[in-house]
């Protein structure tokens, strides 16, 4: 007697079971030859799931919404969404499914989850598919993110639908599969409290509570304390942004993950030159969400939360106004301690040192002169440690006035040895936090257009890169370095 193979997901399904008003069941289009174009071995065993299993032709059907799997409830989610300062009170996954929850590794429940399979109750008029290329660029951004430690969803595979999509030209189909803590976004509160239904909107509050934070349960005001946590770890998570230069691109509330993770990789991209008006989205013309706007549309959108928490905190509304203002307010000051103790530590500092008036001058002078002279932001981190080690060759490579630095770089060395670190020391400390290659753009169109013309070697060669940034390599010069021709016009795109 044969004995039927486990399912290759053992999927639970607590939001569309728990929160049915927030969504719909659904199930993706029909596709008639999906196969694997890239799969994430690391993050399938991270999921207990065996890497070879996934490029077989029934995981490839199952990840691109096309066959249900046992245990599967398709879930098309609803939110709300501010996208660019404006209030959409439907959005919601227009081209996208919940297929279902999975335990890790390490006892997380992280939500399965599609982009491209096809239109839902939401799509707004879209097709609800998805090209090759900016499925890609999600997979190995997102892989990168990882790479630098910044919270992130993850990608799991990325599924050619053997058609065509049609964009501005016809381009071939793709759906992926991505990995997130959960789907709860902002936009998924605005979403709730605009129903006008306090117990819909305790459901879910007490849903993300449970599921992120927990601890929060335990407060004298559960709810305040869960706002206050989401806005800590949009502190954190923004101020390592920042650290690394990467411009998001769309920071609509319905592109903002309670959990802290970074979410919807559309339009985003690294800084080559540092430059806090840098924007890459071609949709972002007045420049809402270029970098240095980062931190205050964060915070604009933790508003958006903290109004739509509101009706949780008590019939006396002119009271709970102040605390949640106070909670928000925290944000600034949070933000601007985990970024000062970043950059102190890329700079080689200890941790303590923040505390230091001396080090909060210090890294304000530097970004300062970064501004104003705008070098290869990465280049320049790393050249800092060589410098130390006493290569000044790489510093006057990618600062065009180094006497500009000099006077920065003289207290920067003296304040290293007056915080008890020695200059060896500080330099190999920093080659542990300043990597040495990120996705460069042109690297990356380059990798993606081989891509959607059928030859995946470059994009692979892309990801083994991406995947250990901090070691340098021989060979990878190419990746450590901006492109010869500045692009001041270099656009990203949505992907719809």
């Amino acid at each position: 007697m044969s004995v039927a193979a486990p399912p290759l997901f053992a999927f639970d399904n607590t939001f569309a079971r728990e929160l049915p008003e927030l969504g719909e069941p659904w199930r993706g289009r029909t596709v008639e030859r999906p196969v694997a174009v890239v799969i994430n071995g690391g993050l399938a065993e991270e999921l207990g799931i065996d890497p070879a299993a996934l490029g077989t032709p029934e995981a490839a059907a199952i990840l691109s919404g096309s066959t249900i799997s046992e245990g599967s409830e398709p879930f098309a989610m609803a939110y709300a969404g501010h996208q660019f300062g404006g209030y959409s009170p439907r959005l919601g996954d227009g081209r996208a499914l919940l297929l279902g929850e999975v335990i890790d590794g390490r006892g997380i429940r992280q939500d399965l989850h599609l982009k491209g399979s096809g239109r839902t109750p939401f799509a707004r008029g879209g097709d609800g598919r998805a090209a090759v290329g900016p499925m890609l660029r999600e997979f190995a951004i997102s892989e990168a993110m990882h790479a630098l430690g910044i919270p992130t969803t993850r990608s799991l595979a990325v599924i050619a639908t053997n058609d065509v999509v049609s964009r501005e030209v016809p381009l071939p189909g793709a759906v992926l599969a991505r990995v997130a803590e959960s789907h709860l976004r902002v936009g998924t509160f605005e979403y709730a409290a605009a129903l006008r239904d306090p117990a819909l909107l305790r459901r879910l509050a007490d849903y993300a509570i449970a599921r992120h934070y927990p601890e929060a349960a335990e407060a004298d005001s559960p709810y305040l304390a869960f706002f206050a946590r989401v806005v800590a770890g949009q502190a954190e998570l923004v101020a390592r942004w920042m650290l690394v230069g990467f411009v998001h691109g769309v920071m609509n509330t319905d592109n903002m993950a309670i959990s802290g993770q970074t979410i919807d990789y559309g339009p985003c991209a690294f800084m080559d030159r540092f430059d806090e008006g840098t924007v890459f989205s071609s949709i972002d013309h007045r420049g809402r969400y270029a970098y240095g706007n980062q931190p205050a549309i964060a915070q604009w959108n933790l508003a958006r939360l903290g109004e739509s928490l509101l009706p949780l905190l008590g019939d006396d509304q002119a009271a709970a106004i102040p605390k949640l203002e106070a909670a928000l307010h925290a944000f600034v000051p949070q933000y601007r301690s985990l970024l000062t103790l970043g950059m102190a530590t890329k700079l080689g500092l200890r941790a303590s040192a923040q505390d230091s008036g001396d080090v909060e001058l210090l890294v304000d002078e530097l970004l300062a002169l970064l501004q104003r002279h705008q070098p290869d932001y990465t280049g320049f981190m790393r050249a800092l440690s060589a410098s130390l080690r006493g290569d000044d060759a790489p510093l006057a490579a990618v600062v065009t006035d180094v006497e500009a630095f000099a006077s920065w770089l003289a207290r920067w060395r003296e304040l290293l040895p007056a915080e008890g670190v020695a200059l060896a020391d500080a330099a190999d400390a920093m080659d542990r936090l300043n990597p040495v290659y990120i996705p460069r753009n042109h690297l990356v169109e380059d990798a993606l257009a081989a891509a959607t013309g059928g030859d995946l070697a470059p994009f692979r060669a892309m990801l083994d890169v991406l995947r250990e940034p901090f070691a340098e390599r021989p060979g990878l010069e190419a990746w450590a370095a901006p492109t010869a021709e500045p692009d001041p016009g270099y656009q990203t795109f949505c992907g719809t």
